[in-house]
């Protein structure tokens, strides 16, 4: 189960990389190990606390600016009933051409899941991967360095008694 966790899956899971046969598999492994479904909450819990860290709050007053601007779109929309304009489309052949407006579809999203592009899953999946290599090698150095701290303190110590005597 530690394999599948370590896989990376549970990363383009909560990046919204995963494809619909990923999610569906991550799925069953949550629901059937509870191992997985504590991995990807705590993943998730560590993906929000970094967002929120790294988080650059709007300059002052921005709020007020975008408030008015709603304001005068709205009053704009009720005070002038004008004929709705079709929207304008450059095609490939670089004329403009009329494009009904009820050709364009008003989307509003409820997912919280960004969607990247297919080729940056393996982008994401080779960072996570190479910043657990580079943990194990700071681990690693690290106990390295404390052992050899260790034992000069062991050879200091014999060469203080060889000199007492």
């Amino acid at each position: 189960m530690k394999e599948y966790i370590d896989s990376g899956i549970l990363e383009v899971f909560v990046m919204g990389a995963a494809t619909d046969e990923e999610v569906r598999e991550l799925m069953y492994m949550k629901a059937k190990y509870p191992e997985v479904d504590e991995a990807l909450k705590q993943l998730e819990t560590d993906m929000e606390r970094i967002a929120g860290n790294m988080a650059i709050a709007p300059p002052p007053g921005i709020w007020d600016k975008i408030e008015n601007e709603i304001d005068d779109l709205i009053r704009r929309d009720t005070y002038t009933a004008q004929p709705v304009k079709f929207r304008t489309d450059h095609g490939h052949n670089g004329y403009e051409r009329s494009v009904p407006p009820d050709q364009f579809i008003s989307i509003e999203s409820e997912s919280n899941h960004m969607r990247l592009h297919k080729s940056w899953r393996w982008v994401f999946a080779a960072v996570f991967v190479l910043g657990k290599i580079f943990l194990g090698f700071a681990i690693y150095f690290y106990l390295e360095n404390r052992q050899t701290q260790q034992q000069l303190q062991e050879l200091k110590t014999e060469i203080r008694e060889l000199k007492k005597k």
